[in-house]
C-alpha cells in the first residue's frame, strides 16, 4: 500500500492504495466522483479524461500513486456554486450530449483546448478532440458547442472584446 495525498476538485484527500490503482478507479470507487466514465480500460476511447496538474489525461492510463501530490480536476468539479461551466452549458444549449457517456471526457478535452486556443475553428476541435471517441457518433453537436463556449467567440460575438 503507498499513502497518498491528492486534491480533487478543490478538496484535499489522503489515502492509502494498491500501487497498481488506476487513477479512473481511484476517482470513481473511492471518491465517489462517476462523472470519471471507465469505458475502454486502454487510453483509447478518452471517456476517462481528467486534469492532472493542468494536464489533460487519461485517467485510466495513471496510476493513483503517480497522482500523489497533485491537483485533479474532474468533469463534476467544473461546476461552481451550482451553476455549470460554460462547456457544460454549451452541451446542453447545442444538444452535444446524446447517450451521454463520453461527454465528461469530451469537455475535460475541450477545457484543455480552449485554454491553449480561445478562438479555435472546427478543425482545431475535431484534432483537439480525436482521443475521445462518441460512440453515438454525434460528433457535428460535440464540436458546435466547443466552438460555441469558446472564449474569444464569445467575446466577438459581444462585440466588446470582453469574455462573458
Amino acid at each position: 500500500m503507498n499513502r497518498i495525498t491528492v486534491t480533487v476538485d478543490g478538496r484535499v484527500h489522503q489515502d492509502e492504495v494498491e500501487p497498481r490503482l488506476l487513477l479512473a478507479h481511484y476517482l470513481r470507487d473511492r471518491l465517489d466522483l462517476t462523472a470519471t466514465r471507465i469505458c475502454c480500460d486502454t487510453g483509447n476511447c478518452g471517456a476517462c479524461t481528467v486534469d492532472l496538474d493542468g494536464l489533460s489525461v487519461k485517467s485510466c492510463s495513471v496510476l493513483a500513486v503517480q497522482a500523489d501530490g497533485c491537483e485533479v480536476t474532474t468533469a463534476q468539479g467544473l461546476a461552481q456554486d451550482g451553476a455549470w461551466h460554460p462547456l457544460q452549458r454549451s452541451f446542453h444549449e447545442q444538444h452535444a450530449l446524446q447517450c451521454g457517456y463520453c461527454t465528461p471526457g469530451m469537455i475535460m478535452a475541450a477545457r484543455d483546448l480552449l485554454r491553449h486556443d480561445p478562438d479555435p475553428d472546427p478543425d482545431a476541435v475535431r484534432d483537439a478532440l480525436r482521443g475521445n471517441l462518441c460512440r453515438c457518433t454525434g460528433y457535428q453537436n460535440i464540436v458546435r458547442a466547443v466552438l460555441a463556449a469558446a472564449p474569444g467567440r464569445v467575446a466577438a460575438a459581444c462585440g466588446d472584446g470582453a469574455p462573458q
